[in-house]
């Protein structure tokens, strides 16, 4: 039976190659690919992954194929994402503590959360969160979206996450404990020495936002704790980890592997690659 995949994309721009790698691999084998963004807003490629002329700056290379780039705009410019999945339709959001009626607001937020869950959990196999610059505004701190990372989790169903979008891992939580869900776990993700010095961008934004936010780097060390572990492999070529139920992609180039990977949890049974 085919397997199903949702594919989550933040409206703030992808990381082309990060969306085609992977989804060669599920196109490959037959998946049916469904696609998720948090206000249901077709997202768009970011315009230096489409180039292959652009030079990444702490790599000091082109990081996009001109074969690749022609790939990333086949996608992007076809119909395939169009009319995504809304998260904001699909979970609900939780109420403030300082509602008037708390408590029961709460108690409605958990049976809608539960039945909303429910269905979507149980149609996929599988989550893919899709890098790039985006999601550090759209995707990491996304509440409904960590509610879905733990969904899947729960069930024991595999999560792909890559580049930046790793960060919305370690942000995914248990509220009364606040223990990361990465807690123990062994990742990869952006490397401090990965991160742009200046101009990193997102679609739909009209300022220079100098270096990231956050270095995601620092984030997924305190997240996996004394017992799990951070794996920048920093002058490697690829860096993909799998401790399940997570596969974790480190940049463009891993995007494909990570995808392949995927695969082989899904339907070989892996549970450990990379570490």
């Amino acid at each position: 039976m085919s397997k199903r995949i949702l594919v989550v994309l933040s409206e703030y721009g992808y990381w082309g190659e990060e969306l085609v790698g992977p989804l060669e691999h599920f196109d490959a084998r037959g998946y049916r690919t469904t696609f998720l963004t948090p206000t249901g807003k077709r997202a768009r490629a970011l315009p230096p992954s489409t180039d292959p002329d652009y030079v990444d700056p702490p790599l000091g290379r082109s990081v996009t194929t001109a074969d690749m780039a022609r790939r990333v705009r086949e996608t992007d410019d076809s119909d395939r994402l169009d009319n995504p999945l809304s998260l904001a339709d699909l979970i609900p959001e939780r109420p403030y503590y300082s509602a008037i009626n708390h408590l029961r607001e709460l108690e409605d937020y958990h049976r809608r959360l539960d039945d909303a869950l429910e269905g979507l959990v149980g149609s996929f196999d599988a989550l893919v969160v899709v890098g790039g610059s985006g999601p550090i505004v759209d995707l990491a701190n996304n509440e409904r979206l960590h509610e879905l990372i733990l969904a899947f989790a729960d069930a024991d169903k595999p999560i792909l996450a890559e580049c930046y979008g790793v960060a919305a891992l370690a942000f995914a939580r248990d509220l009364e404990t606040r223990t990361s869900l990465l807690w123990g776990k062994h990742v990869t993700g952006h490397p401090k020495e990965y991160d742009y010095k200046d101009g990193t961008g997102f679609l739909g934004v009209e300022f220079n936002m100098g270096p990231p936010p956050y270095p995601l780097e620092y984030i997924l060390r305190d997240a996996t704790g004394p017992e799990g572990g951070f794996h920048g492999n920093v002058g490697k070529e690829i860096s993909v980890i799998v401790d399940f139920p997570f596969v974790t992609a480190r940049s463009t180039p891993d995007s494909g592997p990570s995808g392949e990977l995927l695969v082989e949890v899904l339907e070989n049974g892996l549970r450990r690659h990379g570490w």
